[in-house]
């Protein structure tokens, strides 16, 4: 059985004594959770928080890798240098990213692989414009969007991937999509595993839902059938809220 995975995502914010703060707030009430909890930081957070939550059942992740190792690249990060302080996860493929810093397909697909090279947990952002949505196309677009960010990964590195369905209409809108739209996507994105890879890596990969996820939807979102989690954006910014949608 898939476990459920909630990942919190603080864009550009939080300075680290309030990263510190927030841990220590949020470690007693998400302690007794069956679920995975992560904590995707800014990068100046990263060591401060990997240390508060140093013995806790909070993991921690980054927003975004260069995928290259070292090089030319002012003000970029390489897996390596992620890894190199404890950082076990890390988002790539964002929608903001896509649209802030023109990321294609292309380019999420090789901070995939720089990802897995060095042992980081790639949480991989898939998702339609309201264009789309409205155009009827949403299934095509994420399909064709999860062929291009998995080229060439192989099988048994599929365990260690999140797949992250962010409808980008719904991204910190209010707006969300319904259970139904959402579970649908989600098992049109297990299907299209299962054709690449085959059922039984489909059965263990983990697709969570995002965009504006909150206490009071959260819990249909991860009673539905194909969803193993969440990624929250605007509600991980508190640790009681957050801590309620961890324990939902």
């Amino acid at each position: 059985m898939r476990k459920k995975v909630i990942a919190g995502n603080w864009k550009m914010n939080m300075l680290p004594n309030e990263a510190i703060d927030f841990i220590d707030k949020l470690t007693p009430l998400v302690k007794d959770t069956q679920n995975e909890v992560i904590l995707c930081v800014p990068y100046t957070d990263l060591f401060y928080a990997l240390l508060t939550a140093q013995n806790t059942n909070i993991k921690i992740g980054a927003q975004n890798v260069h995928w290259e190792e070292s090089g030319a690249y002012t003000g970029e990060i390489s897996a390596k240098m992620l890894k190199s302080i404890g950082v076990e996860y890390v988002i790539i493929g964002h929608s903001e990213r896509r649209k802030n810093f023109f990321e294609t397909d292309e380019i999420v697909n090789k901070k995939v692989k720089a990802a897995l090279a060095n042992g980081l947990k790639p949480i991989i952002c898939v998702g339609e414009t309201i264009e789309q949505k409205e155009a009827g196309v949403t299934k095509k677009v994420v399909t064709e969007q999860v062929k291009k960010v998995l080229d060439e990964i192989k099988e048994e590195q599929i365990e260690n991937i999140i797949i992250a369905y962010e409808p980008i209409w719904a991204i910190g809108s209010g707006k969300t999509a319904t259970i139904k739209d959402a579970n649908d996507i989600t098992k049109e994105i297990r299907d299209e595993i299962c054709k690449i890879y085959g059922q039984k890596a489909s059965k263990r990969v983990i697709i969570q839902y995002g965009g504006s996820v909150k206490p009071e939807n959260c819990k249909e979102y991860l009673n539905a059938s194909d969803i193993d989690g969440a990624l929250v954006g605007g509600a991980s910014l508190n640790p009681e809220i957050f801590a309620e949608i961890v324990n939902n």
